[in-house]
């Protein structure tokens, strides 16, 4: 009996490695950590505020800091790529930068896609190498319509994940 009940649950380990659910979970990691790849390697050239500002991207609503916990710091976001259709690694809409002693600190990226433009063609949130982007309902603090995002901590470390909303490594004090 001990040996057809060994026998039963190796075989039931064995499925349970080769199911979609244990897939499922082992690639996110593999895929998580190649995103913050992506993104440091598409975004390196703008640890440079004034290369990014060239490109396009501009300061939007100031410094944004947690009612109790952490910041995500200054967005400067890019226009051009709120078009609500595309999700691309190489662009992120907006990066953003911690301010410390008048200098710019690239920290992370934040995906944005408008909600509405987005389910006209879509019926589930945008991803991102695994990683499902969050929705803002309106009201929000930023007054705008409803929208998926998904930020990438990807030059600052994130004590709660790399990518959670709010940076306990990142603060507005140094503006």
């Amino acid at each position: 009996m001990k040996k057809l009940v060994f026998v039963a649950s190796n075989i039931l380990l064995a499925a349970l490695a080769l199911s979609p659910v244990a897939s499922a979970q082992s690639n996110p990691a593999t895929s998580l950590s190649k995103l913050i790849q992506i993104v440091r390697n598409a975004t390196s050239p703008y640890q440079d505020v004034n290369v990014a500002a060239a490109a396009g991207y501009g300061p939007f609503l100031g410094c944004v800091s947690g009612s109790d916990h952490g910041a995500m710091g200054i967005h400067y976001v890019n226009p051009s790529l709120l078009n609500g259709t595309t999700v691309d690694p190489m662009h992120p809409q907006a990066l953003i930068y911690e301010p410390s002693n008048g200098q710019m600190s690239l920290v992370g990226v934040e995906f944005i896609i408008d909600s509405a433009t987005w389910l006209k063609s879509n019926t589930s949130p945008p991803v991102l190498e695994g990683q499902v982007f969050l929705f803002v309902d309106s009201p929000n603090r930023f007054n705008i319509p409803p929208f998926f995002e998904l930020h990438v901590w990807a030059w600052r470390a994130n004590p709660k994940g790399p990518f959670m909303d709010w940076n306990d490594n990142v603060t507005c004090a140094g503006q």
